[in-house]
């Protein structure tokens, strides 16, 4: 059984080291050792996730199970009826425990708090992870794809998917 608290500045290294738990694992097979070190830098480093929060209007639901920290989900407003989800990575260990549906679930249920009409959620997924099978089991689809430039010469080669909500 999962719990959710809403993440606040605090919790910048707590998401950082979940972070270097996931990321690279979750990826290994995807982008180079190189274009995973520049990613984790470019969206976790404690001061990064700072901005991301007071700046860019990310707010971050983190998952535990009991005391420990299990994932984290991070959605942001785009648009008056456009909300993106950032986001959404699981610890190896909990992975299969359904901790993701749970963290999509309460993703959706914050955007409904906030936003009580109906609304668009997009998200990107990179077109060769696994975790789009995912979301498309969770009711997510196809709407377009694209490659990303993230700098340094990095591309991210993405689906962005959507639901109504």
């Amino acid at each position: 059984m999962f719990t959710i608290k809403k993440a606040t500045t605090a919790d910048c290294t707590l998401i950082q080291k979940l972070a270097q738990q996931i990321f690279p694992v979750t990826y290994q097979d995807i982008i180079t050792p190189e274009q995973s070190d520049y990613m984790m830098e470019w969206m976790y480093a404690p001061d990064n996730i700072r901005r991301q929060m007071e700046e860019e209007g990310h707010v971050y639901l983190l998952a535990y199970e009991e005391c420990e920290a299990a994932g984290y989900v991070s959605v942001q407003q785009q648009g008056e009826d456009l909300f993106h989800l950032q986001k959404i990575y699981v610890l190896p260990y909990y992975q299969g425990a359904h901790c993701g549906s749970f963290l999509f679930r309460e993703a959706i249920r914050y955007i409904k708090e906030v936003h009580p009409g109906p609304c668009l959620m997009e998200l990107n997924v990179n077109r060769n992870n696994k975790a789009l099978h995912f979301y498309e089991h969770m009711g997510m689809r196809k709407l377009r794809e694209g490659d990303f430039p993230i700098g340094n010469g990095y591309y991210m080669n993405d689906y962005i998917m959507g639901m109504e909500i």
